[in-house]
C-alpha cells in the first residue's frame, strides 16, 4: 500500500507555476477563478482522505480465524480507495457492468437432471491446460452463485471464474433455472430461500470430482442462497469454506430500500423487467398453474415475489418467504469458514440490517465491511477497468482456503 502525504500550500504554489508557465493564464485576472479551482481541489482531496478512504471493518469472534484471514488475505488490513470520481453507491453500482473488461472464459456447458424432471445448466472451466494443478482429479475446484438474474456471462462472474483460472483451480458456474437459455421442463425456477437445487448442484459436483477440495463462492441473491445452505446442512457440506458478496442480510430490509423512489427507477424497476421476461420467454409451462397476465403487471421485486415466487414455493404470505430467505436467521448454524463482504453504503443491503453482532458470536463466520463500494461495485484506481476490490479479495481467500487448508480448519 502506498501512502501519499500531501501538502496542500505546495500543491497549490506547484499548480499555479505550472499554469502560468504552461497554460500561459493571466493569474492577475483570473485569479480568483483559480484559486476557487484550487480550493475546491484541495478540500475535495482531504474529504476523499479522511472520509472515503478508509479501512474495511473486520468483525469476527474468532481471534484464529481473523489471524488467518489477516496473514493470507491482506486485503482485508488495507485501506480501501473506491475510485475518486465514482465513489458514490449508486454510482458504483451503475457502472461496474460496463466500466470492466470482460475477460475472455472458455465454458463447457452440463445440464444435470433434478429430482422433479427439471434441468440445471453448469458452465465448466475446467482449466485443464494449467502447470500449477495438472491432475484433473486434485484440482481445487470452486462452485459460484452467480445474483439474483445473473448467469456465467456477468462480468462480475468472468472475473471470478479468471483468477480461479488465474490460480490453477478449477470453477463451476450454477446458473440458476431458467436464466441461461435453457427450456424449462418443468414449472419451477428459482427463490432465495429454497436450497433443493444447490444441493443437487453440490452433490454432483462433489461426486464428478471426490478427491478434489470444493468451495464456493455466491454474489448477491447466490450468496444469500449459499449462506441459507450452509446455515440448513451444518456439518454435513462437502464444501471446505465460503466466501459471499453483497448479500442481502435481511429481505425486508432490501426490498424497502429498494423501494424508495431513486432506488427503484435505477434498479428495482429494471431486476424487475429482468424477472418478467425470464418467466414470459417460458410462458407456456406457467400458463395452467399462474395467472401470468397479473405477474407481469407486477412493478416492484416485491410485487414480483408475492405474485409468483412465494406462491411458486408454496408460502402462505409472501412475508413468510421473506423471512425463511432472510439469511440471518441462519448464521448461527453455520459450521464453515465463511467470509462475507458488504459495502455500508449499498442499497441493496442497508447497513442497520447486517448481522454484525450475531456475527460475533460464530466463531464460523467473518464480516467485512468497507464503507463505500455499493452493490457489487468496489471499483478503485484511477481507471477501474480490470479488477475491483471484490476480485483482489476473492482471489486471496480461495487460495488461502486451498493453499493453507489446514491451517484454515484448526481456525
Amino acid at each position: 500500500m502506498i501512502v501519499v502525504t500531501l501538502n496542500e500550500n505546495s500543491f497549490t504554489r506547484d499548480l499555479t507555476v505550472y499554469l502560468e508557465n504552461k497554460i500561459k493564464i493571466n493569474l492577475s485576472s483570473s485569479g480568483v477563478g483559480l484559486s476557487l479551482v484550487l480550493g475546491f481541489g484541495a478540500a475535495y482531496v482531504c474529504y476523499y482522505l479522511s472520509s472515503v478512504a478508509k479501512k474495511p471493518q473486520l468483525i469476527t469472534g474468532s481471534a484464529t480465524l481473523c489471524e488467518f484471514l489477516q496473514r493470507y488475505c491482506p486485503v482485508v488490513t488495507e485501506t480501501y480507495y473506491p475510485t475518486f470520481w465514482c465513489w458514490e453507491a449508486r454510482v458504483q453500482t451503475l457502472l461496474r457492468p460496463f466500466i470492466t473488461t470482460r475477460p475472455w472464459v472458455e465454458y463447457r456447458n452440463e445440464l444435470i437432471e433434478t429430482a422433479d424432471g427439471g434441468n440445471i445448466s453448469l458452465d465448466w472451466n475446467n482449466n485443464d491446460d494449467n502447470a500449477l494443478y495438472p491432475v484433473s482429479a486434485t484440482r481445487p475446484t470452486i462452485l459460484i452463485l452467480p445474483g439474483l438474474t445473473g448467469t456465467s456471462k456477468e462480468s462480475y462472474m468472468l472475473h471470478m471464474v479468471k483468477q480461479s483460472e488465474i490460480l490453477g483451480y478449477r470453477s463451476v458456474v450454477f446458473n440458476n433455472r431458467g436464466v441461461a437459455g435453457e427450456t424449462l421442463l418443468t414449472p419451477r425456477t428459482y427463490c432465495a430461500a429454497n436450497t433443493e437445487d444447490l444441493e443437487t448442484v453440490i452433490f454432483h459436483v462433489q461426486n464428478t470430482f471426490p478427491e478434489a477440495p470444493l468451495m464456493a463462492a455466491g454474489v448477491s441473491m447466490g450468496g444469500m442462497l449459499l449462506l441459507n445452505y450452509l446455515g440448513k446442512i451444518g456439518q454435513q457440506t462437502p464444501l471446505k469454506a465460503a466466501v459471499v458478496f453483497s448479500i442481502g442480510w435481511d429481505v425486508f430490509a432490501c426490498t424497502a430500500s429498494l423501494e424508495k423512489p431513486l432506488n427503484w427507477i435505477l434498479f428495482n424497476y429494471y431486476l424487475t423487467n429482468c424477472l418478467q421476461a425470464s418467466i414470459s420467454r417460458q410462458r407456456q409451462i406457467f400458463d395452467t398453474l399462474f395467472n401470468i397476465d397479473y405477474v407481469m403487471k407486477a412493478k416492484s421485486i416485491r410485487e414480483f415475489d408475492e405474485r409468483f415466487t412465494s406462491v411458486m414455493f408454496g408460502y402462505k404470505t409472501n412475508a413468510d418467504y421473506y423471512k425463511d430467505a432472510s439469511p440471518y436467521h441462519k448464521l448461527k448454524s453455520i459450521e464453515v469458514p465463511v467470509l462475507c463482504l458488504n459495502a455500508l453504503d449499498d442499497v441493496f443491503s442497508p447497513a442497520y440490517a447486517i448481522p454484525m453482532q450475531s456475527a460475533k458470536q460464530n466463531p464460523n463466520v467473518a464480516l467485512l465491511l468497507t464503507a463505500h463500494g455499493g452493490h457489487i461495485g468496489f471499483l478503485e484506481g484511477i481507471f477501474p477497468r480490470r479488477m475491483t476490490y471484490m476480485d483482489r479479495l476473492f482471489k486471496q481467500f480461495i487460495q488461502a482456503v486451498f493453499e493453507h487448508k489446514d491451517e484454515l480448519k484448526s481456525a
